[in-house]
């Protein structure tokens, strides 16, 4: 059987492919040249998983596919939950360990750095992130607050009366500010839109306070980050890795998760259609994916299966990783073709019937065993499965992964340090704005009028007679076109896109 699991590995992966490079087929006895399992660069937009229990190794899967696709020309985004990608920047330390993991995949190992920019929620671990509450729309805070349908439902209406009155939501004070006004001078405002009790207001705004507590202020604001920023390659033509440092805010899942989900939607509404690429524009690499599906609402969890399934056509891929298959809702695993599958434990018979799904969720094969197989993995091996070059599944083989090139931990505090201080990304983000938006129009509207003095009595003159005025100019056909209102009704459903995220007009793009 070892002979033909050999040749079915070497007619799946074809050495000609350009693609990531993930591992050797664990196989028994001497095979050279060994036989490689890789994933083609241009089915990388098709999306995939990478799961397995704790410890078995789904960090360092990331971190070499996130090595090779910089190599390749292909930005990556990668979530570090812990803080242990941080060392992608520099290069790796040989080793016993890693010289023999070389030996068994037949892997020319070599030690190296890559491009990388750090992102961060607080602000104190690389550039500031930053979105306007506007911006988040409904869905996501709501999903960041933790709200009921009722709750969200308000919040939605909110959102509304803010958009139709150009209300600016920039950050909490602002969406604090329209609260008050629509259950204080503004409720007569909502007889177009349905009522709001003051209880579900207090809800929403104790939740706020709680969330501000946490540091809100910090990512709801100006300036909103620039997603160009995630599309850039270096000097030397690799893809620069974007790495949001999450190890500092690991008491806020919900948040970190949400805003990177935030950030898909985004992407999806700014990038172009591209149809199919040799190689994708970005690979995101969502870690801990099962934050965001806890506890979803149905409406939130089929915009993001909307957003998935879309954002491909734009040449962007996203990889999911978390412990088990079943994290994934259904919709969305079905859409993940490139599988990569450490081992899972089955100690409880609620670890045996998660196993018995993710096997089942393989494509059949005749030379493993699946459930048995999951089981048995040794740490840096996985169960590999991913689309050929004519969008086929292949058959999934257990492969021993390769080790990255560069550093297999964090930066020192010192190492650290040092890069933000010389990055021009974090300086640029580092200074929060904050100008005029709703808290000040709201404020400006409540003023009572200043008190008039009366003039006094002028003497009487008849009126001048009115000049004559020049004949009004036809309407522009451009100026026709706006005021249709077929162009009305678009471009008030063209106001907020998938997830509720605000869709202004598509930015010019810069290039590097």
């Amino acid at each position: 059987m070892d002979a033909k699991v050999l040749d079915a590995a070497k007619t799946a992966f074809p050495t000609r492919t350009p693609g990531v490079m993930l591992g050797a087929v664990v196989h028994e006895g001497a095979c050279d040249p060994h036989p490689l399992v890789r994933f083609p660069l241009a089915m990388l937009n098709r999306h995939g998983l990478i799961a397995g229990a704790t410890g078995t190794g789904k960090t360092k899967t990331l971190q070499l596919m996130a090595e090779q696709l910089s190599a390749a020309g292909v930005p990556v985004f990668v979530a570090d939950v812990k803080g242990d990608v941080s060392g992608v920047a520099v290069p790796g330390e040989a080793s016993d360990r890693v010289a023999q993991r070389a030996r068994d995949t037949g892997f020319d190992w070599k030690p190296a750095g890559f491009p990388a920019e750090y992102l961060s929620l607080s602000g104190r671990r690389g550039a500031q992130l930053r979105a306007t509450v506007s911006s988040f729309g409904p869905l996501l805070l709501a999903k960041v607050l933790g709200l009921n349908e009722t709750q969200t439902s308000v919040l939605t209406l909110v959102f509304k009366y803010g958009d139709d009155r150009k209300l600016l939501l920039l950050d909490f004070s602002d969406l604090r500010a329209v609260l008050q006004h629509l259950t204080g001078e503004g409720a007569a405002d909502l007889k177009d839109y349905g009522g709001i009790s003051k209880a579900s207001v207090g809800v929403l705004l104790r939740d706020m306070v709680e969330l501000e507590q946490q540091g809100a202020q910090a990512f709801f604001g100006e300036p909103e980050f620039d997603l160009d920023d995630l599309l850039r390659t270096g000097a030397d033509g690799r893809g620069v890795v974007s790495v949001l440092e999450l190890n500092d805010v690991q008491d806020k899942p919900a948040l970190s998760s949400t805003f990177m989900m935030w950030m898909l939607a985004r992407l999806y509404h700014e990038l172009p259609e591209v149809g199919d690429l040799d190689k994708p524009k970005l690979v995101f690499f969502f870690d801990e994916a099962h934050l965001l599906f806890d506890g979803a609402s149905k409406a939130f969890l089929e915009q993001v299966e909307q957003v998935v399934r879309l954002v491909r056509s734009k040449g962007v891929g996203v990889f999911f990783i978390t412990q088990n298959p079943r994290d994934v809702p259904a919709d969305i695993l079905g859409q993940l073709g490139n599988r990569v599958q450490h081992a899972l434990r089955a100690f409880t018979p609620d670890d045996e019937t998660a196993l018995k799904s993710a096997a089942r969720t393989f494509p059949k094969t005749p030379f493993y065993d699946i459930a048995a197989t999951l089981t048995s993995l040794s740490i840096g091996e996985a169960l590999v499965t991913g689309l050929s070059e004519s969008g086929a599944p292949t058959p999934p083989f257990v492969s021993r992964m390769v080790p990255p090139a560069s550093r297999m931990g964090p930066l020192t505090d010192a190492e650290f340090a040092q890069r933000l201080g010389a990055s021009e990304q974090v300086r640029r983000y580092a200074q929060a704005l904050d100008r005029e938006s709703a808290r000040e129009m709201l404020a400006a509207e409540e003023e009572p009028p200043l008190a008039q003095v009366p003039d006094a009595p002028r003497p009487t003159r008849a009126p001048a007679p009115a000049p004559a005025r020049a004949p009004k100019p036809e309407p522009s056909a451009f100026e026709q076109i706006l005021k249709s209102p077929v162009t009305r009704t678009v471009a008030g459903q063209l106001t907020r896109g998938l997830l509720g995220a605000l869709l202004g007009p598509a930015r010019r793009r810069r290039r590097y």
